[in-house]
């Protein structure tokens, strides 16, 4: 089987970013190639000021030795927290689990080279309507500190 059958190119757009990611990290340890599009849209369930505070959390935890130098490194950018999400549904410390991450491609936006090629959209894993309300990855991000490089070079 050639190489290009083994490729998935799944659109994160709506998505429920726990969700996608599940079926992403199954189809990596299935040996597939994914690469994951408009992660930023991608959405997480919860009031902002809930998921905020939770990453904040995870941001507030350092090392006492040299915080600078030792970590832990906590991701900001919408493409490094997908990619720390899933990484945390494999086997990373396995040979299997560090394969499977080094199959995962991860945009913001669709890059030129993917374009005219299919997109999967899992119906499972689109966002439905919730009493809670729903934060996009991007926001989240966003109000991490993090700013896209478009905006800093102007």
């Amino acid at each position: 089987m050639s190489n290009e059958h083994h490729e998935i190119i799944v659109d994160a757009k709506d998505m429920v970013v726990g969700r996608i990611a599940s079926i992403v990290a199954k189809k990596l340890l299935l040996g597939y190639r994914v690469n994951v599009i408009n992660v930023e849209k991608a959405v997480f369930t919860g009031t902002k000021e809930r998921v905020l505070d939770n990453f904040k959390k995870k941001l507030s935890i350092q090392s006492k030795v040299n915080p600078r130098r030792h970590g832990p490194f906590k991701p900001r950018t919408p493409e490094g927290i997908f990619r720390r999400v899933v990484r945390g549904m494999l086997p990373r410390k396995k040979s299997k689990g560090k394969d499977a991450l080094r199959r995962l491609r991860v945009y913001r936006g669709i890059p030129s080279e993917l374009e005219n090629k299919d997109i999967i959209i899992y119906r499972e894993a689109v966002y439905k309507k919730s009493p809670y309300g729903k934060v996009s990855i991007e926001e989240i991000s966003r109000l991490l500190g993090w700013k896209p490089i478009e905006e800093k070079v102007r």
